[in-house]
C-alpha cells in the first residue's frame, strides 16, 4: 500500500517477533505457503475480475483500486501466496496432518467480493478455502466465523445463496464497508455491535448468535476470518476488546469445533493495526487454539 498505510509488512513482522520472543513459535509447526493457481481463485472470483486485477498491476509505484486499497508490482504475488496458505491449511487439516492451522498472511481477504477488490483485500482467501473444502467427498457443510471489526461483506456476498456454507460475522455498526450487512438468508448470521461495545456484551452476543447457528448447521470444518482490529487499542475502529477476549474466542471456536468438526479449524489473519495489540492478541488466540 502507500507509505504509512496501516496494512503494512510490519504487521507480520510484529506477530513473528512476539511469537518468537514468547517461545510460542517454537511450539508450533511452521510451513511456507505455495501460491494458489488462478483456476482455484476462479472457484469464487469472476474470471473477468481476476484479469482486471492483472491488467491494473503497475510495473512500479502504486496504483489505486479504491481510496483505501492499492496495487504495487508484487501485490498479487503476495495475494496468491496468502490464498495458497489457506488452501494448503485446509488440505492439511482435512487430511489429518493437523487439528488446527493459522495462516499469518497479508493482504487480508474478507472484503473481496466475487468481482470487486476493496478494504485492502483482493482475493477472498477464506472463501476460496471453504469452496476447496466443499469439493471433497468428506465435506458437505462448512462454517465461516468472522470476528474482524469490519463486516465480512465479501464472504457474505459470495456465499449468501449457498446454504451449505454458514457465514457468521460480528462487526462494529454502522461502520465500513456498509455492504451486505443487512443480508437476510438462513445461512447468514450478522451480529452488528455499536461502537464502545466491550468484552461482556461482545461475548454474550457471539454466544447467543454463533453457537445455536453452528449446532443447527453441523459443519464438517470451521474456517475463521481472524481480524484483531476490535481491540481497544486499534486505531481504525471503536470496539473495546482486550487481549483476553481473543483468547476467549479461540476457546469458544475450539470447543465448537470439537463438538461439530472433530476439532478441525483453519484460521486466516484479516485486520489488526496496532502492532503491539495485534501481536499479543494473535498469541492469545493461538494459545487457546492449541489447547492452552
Amino acid at each position: 500500500m502507500q507509505p504509512g498505510h496501516a496494512e503494512s509488512p510490519d504487521r507480520l513482522r510484529a506477530i513473528t517477533r512476539h511469537l518468537t520472543d514468547t517461545g510460542l513459535l517454537a511450539e508450533l509447526e511452521s510451513r511456507q505457503a505455495a501460491p494458489v493457481d488462478d483456476g482455484t481463485l476462479a472457484r469464487v472470483h469472476a474470471p473477468h475480475y481476476l484479469a482486471s486485477l492483472e491488467a491494473l498491476l503497475p510495473t512500479e509505484g502504486v496504483r489505486a483500486v479504491d481510496p483505501d486499497t492499492a496495487l504495487c508490482p508484487r501485490t498479487l504475488t503476495a495475494a496468491h501466496m496468502a490464498t495458497g496458505a489457506v488452501v494448503a491449511a485446509v488440505g492439511a487439516v482435512l487430511d489429518g496432518e493437523a487439528q488446527t492451522a493459522f495462516c499469518a498472511v497479508r493482504p487480508p481477504g474478507h472484503h473481496a467480493e466475487s468481482d470487486a477488490a476493496m478494504g485492502f483485500c483482493f482475493y477472498n482467501s477464506i472463501a476460496v478455502g471453504a469452496d476447496v473444502a466443499l469439493a471433497r467427498e468428506d465435506v458437505s457443510r462448512v462454517a465461516v466465523l468472522d470476528f474482524d471489526v469490519h463486516h465480512g461483506n465479501g464472504t457474505v456476498e459470495i456465499f449468501r445463496d449457498r446454504p451449505e456454507v454458514l457465514v457468521c460475522s460480528s462487526f462494529q455498526h454502522p461502520f465500513y464497508p456498509h455492504r451486505y450487512h443487512d443480508t437476510v438468508r438462513g445461512n447468514i448470521v450478522n451480529t452488528p455491535l455499536p461502537a464502545g461495545t466491550g468484552s461482556a456484551a461482545f461475548r454474550r452476543a457471539l454466544e447467543a448468535d454463533w453457537l445455536p447457528a453452528l449446532t443447527a448447521h453441523r459443519p464438517d470444518l470451521i474456517l475463521v476470518s481472524a481480524g484483531f482490529d476490535a481491540h481497544r487499542d486499534d486505531p481504525l475502529a471503536g470496539l473495546l476488546l482486550s487481549d483476553e477476549d481473543f483468547g476467549w474466542l479461540g476457546e469458544l471456536i475450539l470447543a465448537a469445533a470439537r463438538d461439530h468438526t472433530g476439532g478441525r479449524v483453519v484460521s486466516a489473519l484479516e485486520g489488526g493495526y496496532d502492532l503491539a495489540a495485534l501481536a499479543r492478541s494473535v498469541a492469545a488466540y493461538l494459545t487457546a487454539l492449541k489447547g492452552g
